[in-house]
């Protein structure tokens, strides 16, 4: 009687159909350890990354200062709640506010959470600041928005997917066109407190905005008195070449909402940043969270925030970008219908065959890859990548193109 084997792959994707819920549709690929811009899978196999855990992960899989970090402050203490002070958090606060150039920070966990912070943050703002009533408060967001997926936040998205059978929603929130200005000018009225975008929409496929349209919204605010809500969770922190996507335009919002890179890969971290005179309507029982500015987190963050100030990470983005862009531009017309790109950040429209496909395809040939509606690619490898490996995936791209 022949017996046969299953392998280390089939047996864990198993367990995972068996016992945790089906809310994703993952590759198959089960990865054990990584190191940089490289991972192995569970039967040794390598693999470039170039996604990055959607920008979680700009700084590489367990860069040896983040790493250091976390062991240093795990062996001394790793949480105490917002009941106590600890001995990380205020440097943290501080380094990171003066990172964005802001007075003060307001930290979270995940970044869905520094979103509904924000949006609490402005409808606050604009009770006590405009006198703006709570139950006409407005805030704008923008069609194709990918914000979170708590109960508000898919309220007011427009992907059938996220919202269908979550209802009733949040009111309160308007949608107009991403990078339409006169649409938004419309839309902003004596209710409205705050307008609430991704700066770069990076699920939507990494869709750029017009040019000026980011300083059309910031003059646009500051000329009706609402608040600029800035989204850099996924472009932020290095990710397009500037610290924070917002830079391209010369743009500072009132309100910068940070997560995935701040926490390094390793542990959830987010945050907004403002100013006092925003960010002084939150006292004491207002708004809180048991893990939000732990000083394992902290610690990290604060790493992360050390390793932006000295800009490396950024250049490295930079220069790495362009030979992206030009690879990307070189792809062939009647495979791809369109790019985009920023830094080391792409969305690609493949024609004739789904997103899904062409990455099944770059992962049998070493290279990780996500989809997105149905038919875009996005590729946002770690900031560490070596050129060479950039050009190898950039390689493997257009074998599978070519053979799709």
């Amino acid at each position: 009687m022949t017996q046969t084997t299953t392998s280390p792959t089939v047996r864990e994707i198993r367990l995972v159909e068996a016992h945790a819920a089906h809310n994703y549709h993952p590759l198959p690929v089960v990865i054990a350890r990584g190191e940089g811009a490289w991972v192995l899978d569970v039967e040794g196999r390598r693999h470039l990354d170039m996604l990055a855990g959607y920008s979680a992960l700009n700084f590489g899989h367990r860069h040896p200062r983040l790493v250091a970090a976390l062991e240093a402050q795990l062996g001394r203490l790793t949480l105490t709640s917002r009941a106590f002070h600890n001995d990380v958090l205020g440097t943290f606060a501080a380094e990171l506010a003066d990172l964005c150039g802001m007075d003060a920070i307001l930290p979270m966990n995940t970044g869905a959470e520094a979103v509904e912070t924000a949006i609490k943050l402005a409808r606050k703002w604009g009770a006590e600041t405009r006198g703006v009533a709570p139950d006409r408060s407005r805030i704008v967001v923008m069609g194709g928005n990918f914000h979170g997926r708590t109960t508000t936040i898919v309220g007011f998205s427009d992907d059938p997917s996220a919202r269908e059978g979550f209802g009733p929603f949040t009111p309160g929130f308007v949608r107009m066109p991403f990078g339409d200005i006169v649409a938004l000018e419309a839309a902003v009225d004596q209710d409205t407190v705050a307008v609430l975008l991704e700066p770069i929409q990076g699920e939507g496929g990494v869709i750029i905005p017009p040019d000026g349209y980011l300083a059309g919204v910031r003059r646009l605010c500051t000329e009706r008195g609402v608040l600029m809500l800035a989204d850099e969770i996924q472009a932020g922190l290095g990710r397009t070449g500037h610290t924070f996507a917002c830079d391209h335009d010369g743009v500072v919002p009132d309100v910068y909402i940070l997560g995935k890179a701040l926490g390094g890969g390793i542990l959830p971290v987010s945050a907004i940043v403002a100013s006092w005179d925003l960010m002084g309507v939150f006292t004491p029982g207002v708004h809180g969270s048991t893990f939000g500015g732990n000083p394992l987190a902290c610690a990290v963050g604060l790493e992360v925030v050390r390793m932006l100030a000295e800009g490396e990470p950024q250049r490295r983005a930079a220069d790495l970008g362009a030979d992206l862009a030009a690879r990307l531009a070189a792809l062939p017309k009647d495979k791809v219908s369109a790019v985009r790109s920023r830094g080391l950040w792409a969305g690609i429209d493949i024609i004739g065959r789904s997103g899904r496909s062409v990455c099944e395809g770059l992962l049998r040939r070493g290279v990780l890859a996500k989809d997105t509606h149905g038919t875009t690619i996005r590729l946002a490898p770690p900031l560490v990548i070596e050129r060479a490996d950039l050009h190898w995936a950039m390689d493997q791209l257009e074998a599978e193109l070519a053979e799709g």
